[in-house]
């Protein structure tokens, strides 16, 4: 990572400005009931035709699943042949099919549900003195300590963390955690220009300084962890703030960090850096505007794909007689008014 001590003065000053909005903010939220959104989601997937002789066709496509911030109600799956529903790691399901003959035109499949979100918050983030949310033990911490296939805990990683942190005087996880997350959002561009981003690939975000929602939180994430802080991924699909319907061009991912005063932490780095008056409310806060396909990275499927697990897991995933084929996909969201 090319970084510079010439950047801590502004990360400190950084800090000191933004804890003081957040410790405000916080204080606003206690107020209110968190924010929610029900919409309906379509997904398709279209299979193209794979190539002559192929034996076995296989497709997963992501499930939305329920949990404490979002509620997944009338399911419904249209496909030409018989499916199963996969439960998999860390909550996670999936669809997946595997045609008894191989289809000699596009197989198409489309999801749809009724998906509300939830506005995530933890206030504690901001205001230790705030009462603790409620939430299930996450029996997986030692995973979101482990590294990632591209977000490696190596030497190199460690000090480039602890340089942040020291630059900071961050002492307790919590502060060391808001370290990290000012740092990235101060030192790193939303840019996704030329090649390289959206891998989620730690030494490149360092040393380009750019990317997408991926890139920044390979960098939270990875610090976090280098830190001992158990810190974990989560991908899906962004909608737009207005209310309406439209359909949805690519996808979003974000985090979260755990310490044991705080419970789990949401972070939004990427939307952060989108939106600078937004800094401080997304040091423990996702927004509603979203729903979230998969937890974790380096994702095996159910059942096991034949190629190397997946960097991510948020679009369909076909493979022709273990190799991987292409899949077309759409997205679209509708919103229900409120009763």
């Amino acid at each position: 990572m090319k970084f510079s001590s010439s950047l801590a003065p502004a990360v400190r000053a950084g800090l000191l400005a933004v804890a003081a909005l957040a410790a405000h903010s916080a204080a606003a939220q206690t107020a209110i009931a968190p924010r929610s959104r029900t919409f309906q989601l379509t997904s398709t997937a279209t299979v193209p035709v794979p190539p002559a002789g192929t034996k076995t066709l296989d497709l997963w496509l992501p499930v939305p699943h329920a949990d404490a911030n979002q509620d997944v109600a009338e399911l419904k799956i249209e496909a030409p042949v018989p499916y199963t529903i996969e439960k998999s790691a860390f909550g996670n399901q999936m669809l997946h099919l595997r045609p008894s003959t191989v289809p000699g035109v596009p197989l198409v499949v489309k999801l749809t549900a009724q998906i509300t979100r939830r506005e995530h918050l933890n206030l504690r983030a901001n205001a230790p003195a705030a009462k603790p949310a409620k939430e299930k033990p996450d029996p997986n911490l030692a995973r979101w300590l482990a590294p990632d296939r591209l977000v490696p805990l190596d030497a190199k990683i460690r000090q480039q963390a602890e340089e942040v942190v020291a630059n900071a005087n961050a002492k307790t996880p919590l502060e060391k955690a808001r370290a990290v997350y000012e740092h990235v959002v101060g030192t790193v561009a939303y840019d996704k220009t030329g090649q390289g981003w959206g891998r989620g690939d730690i030494y490149y975000a360092c040393d380009a300084r750019r990317g997408n929602c991926t890139d920044f939180h390979a960098i939270v994430i990875g610090y976090c962890r280098a830190l001992g802080i158990p810190a974990r991924f989560s991908i899906g699909l962004p909608l737009p703030a207005q209310r309406g319907h439209g359909e949805i061009k690519g996808y979003h991912c974000w985090a979260e960090f755990f310490t044991p005063e705080t419970g789990w932490v949401p972070v939004d780095a990427s939307e952060a850096a989108k939106d600078p008056s937004r800094r401080a409310y997304f040091f423990g806060a996702h927004d509603e505007n979203r729903v979230e396909f998969t937890r974790g990275r380096d994702v095996e499927l159910t059942p096991k794909q034949a190629g190397p697990p997946l960097n991510y897991f948020v679009y369909p995933y076909a493979e022709a007689d273990g190799q991987p084929l292409e899949v077309a996909r759409t997205y679209e969201y509708s919103d229900i008014a409120a009763q």
